[in-house]
């Protein structure tokens, strides 16, 4: 008899998903989750108006709203009657009108929403695992890149366009040539003062924003399984930033433990049984990937971005980078611009460089633990009064916590903003962004030309280094202060 091959956790949930093979011809894969929000959705919603077409699994499709709301506190006066119908008033009119569409989308096609009312609404990758709809083996998608956060559960989860949208809403299915898959061994133990913010960002900075196209992450290691559910998820968040079509890391007992009683985790006896299944999802010994990379942690110090796009990293008490140094033509054009938007000298540290905006939030960075985190550090301290900080939890759920554990009077009291759930200045919506020639810290994912607001220049890092930032008014190492 010929014994089966090792294979990894993304063979394992792959193959139990695919519903056609044909050689030479895209796999048919079945979806076990399919999220959707205002931006993505509406052009297919239309194609299925136009096709006579219905949502194949209203009860596998959740939608929520989560890039145009304003994260500010709405209430009911901010709602006027259109042509009869109630609207929110919202500053972005494009916005405004995915909004109000997507409403009348989920009522149409019967999709459960969790509109601008509901208290279960927020980013759609903090929700998703907030309420336990995210699980261990599943293959989950939405219209958004990000979607590889919910990879830290052993879900094989990636981003669709919005083609692709419809073609899931109509057939619960997709065509999708099968990753190649790439292993990430971060090996020791997390020194104080650095995170899983830190540590994705440290790999990005090595294997650049190309590295993992076609492949996906698994991520292994010491300072993997001792990561928190949350700390799981920014690593899997940012996979995307590597060029990695997802992210994934091994179910544990961590894991079991974070989704145990969640709204829609099961319950009783299929608890049992569900856990027992997701114990087998654990790349087998003798395993073999495509790629591999061993990362150690124990001598990483804080990241920062220096740059306009992820992988323009360094440790915070690095020099930025000289382009004359760098060999390749193509690469060095690419850093002379980068630096010449971001207004930066070569050679020069960053610590030190005054900052403007410091914005804690998005679905990279807005769950409560870094709330915790961040108020742990600034607690009986005040922002610079040169700095304006914005605070937006990742979801109501969180926003109501952290006020249960009193964060927000730490945020206030220090003189940052407390706002409600949003993507908020991530994607610079709703006035939540950057004057030209600003310069930012953010915990968000991404620091291309413009992404917080035309003209606005972007430093990425984690929510101690942003914190630590934010107190004195320019870019600041964390450690210096714990």
């Amino acid at each position: 008899m010929t014994q089966e091959k090792p294979k990894t956790l993304f063979d394992k949930i792959w193959e139990s998903h695919v519903v056609v093979n044909e050689p030479g011809s895209p796999s048919v894969l079945y979806i076990d989750l399919h999220l959707v929000h205002e931006v993505t959705s509406p052009q297919a919603f239309s194609g299925l108006r136009q096709k006579g077409l219905h949502v194949r699994r209203p009860d596998r499709t959740v939608a929520t709203m989560d890039h145009g709301i304003p994260t500010r506190n709405l209430v009911n006066s901010d709602r006027l009657s259109v042509n009869g119908e109630q609207v929110w008033l919202i500053q972005d009119v494009q916005a405004a009108k995915q909004l109000a569409q997507l409403e009348t989308n989920c009522q149409e096609f019967g999709v459960p929403l969790y509109g601008l009312d509901s208290p279960n609404r927020g980013i759609v990758h903090v929700i998703g695992p907030e309420l336990g709809l995210t699980q261990p083996g599943m293959t989950i998608v939405c219209g958004d890149s990000h979607t590889s956060t919910h990879g830290a559960f052993g879900a094989l989860a990636f981003g669709i366009g919005t083609s692709e949208v419809e073609h899931v809403l109509a057939t619960q299915c997709l065509l999708q040539e099968r990753p190649k898959t790439y292993r990430v061994n971060f090996a020791g133990n997390l020194p104080p003062g650095v995170t899983a913010k830190d540590m994705i960002l440290a790999l990005i900075a090595r294997i650049g924003v190309g590295g993992g196209t076609g492949h996906v992450f698994e991520y292994t290691g010491t300072a993997v399984s001792q990561l928190g559910m949350e700390g799981r998820m920014t690593l899997c968040n940012m996979s995307i930033e590597g060029g990695g079509r997802a992210g994934m890391v091994a179910p544990d007992d961590t894991t079991f433990a974070y989704l145990a009683g969640r709204e829609f985790a099961p319950q009783g006896a299929a608890w049992e049984g569900a856990v027992a299944q997701w114990r087998t999802l654990s790349s087998d010994e003798g395993a073999t990937y495509d790629k591999e990379v061993t990362i150690g942690v124990d001598e990483l110090e804080p990241m920062i971005t220096y740059g306009t796009n992820p992988g323009m990293g360094m440790k915070i008490s690095a020099a930025v980078p000289d382009p004359a140094a760098e060999p390749d033509l193509s690469k060095r054009a690419s850093l002379e611009k980068a630096l010449a938007y971001m207004g930066l000298p070569p050679g020069k540290p960053l610590l030190g460089h005054p900052l403007d905006v410091v914005f804690l939030g998005s679905c990279t960075n807005s769950r409560l633990s870094d709330l915790r985190q961040a108020a742990a550090l600034l607690a009986g301290r005040k922002v610079a009064s040169s700095t304006r900080m914005l605070v937006v939890p990742g979801s109501e759920e969180v926003r109501r916590q952290a006020e249960a554990e009193g964060l927000h009077t730490i945020f206030m009291e220090a003189g940052a903003e407390w706002r409600s759930a949003g993507c908020s200045m991530c994607i610079a919506m709703n006035g939540d962004q950057l004057q030209p020639g600003q310069y930012a810290i953010s915990t968000s994912n991404r620091n291309f030309e413009g992404r917080q607001g035309a003209g606005g220049r972007t430093f990425l890092a984690s929510p101690l280094t942003a914190v630590a930032s934010a107190i004195h008014g320019h870019i600041s190492d964390p450690r210096t202060m714990m």
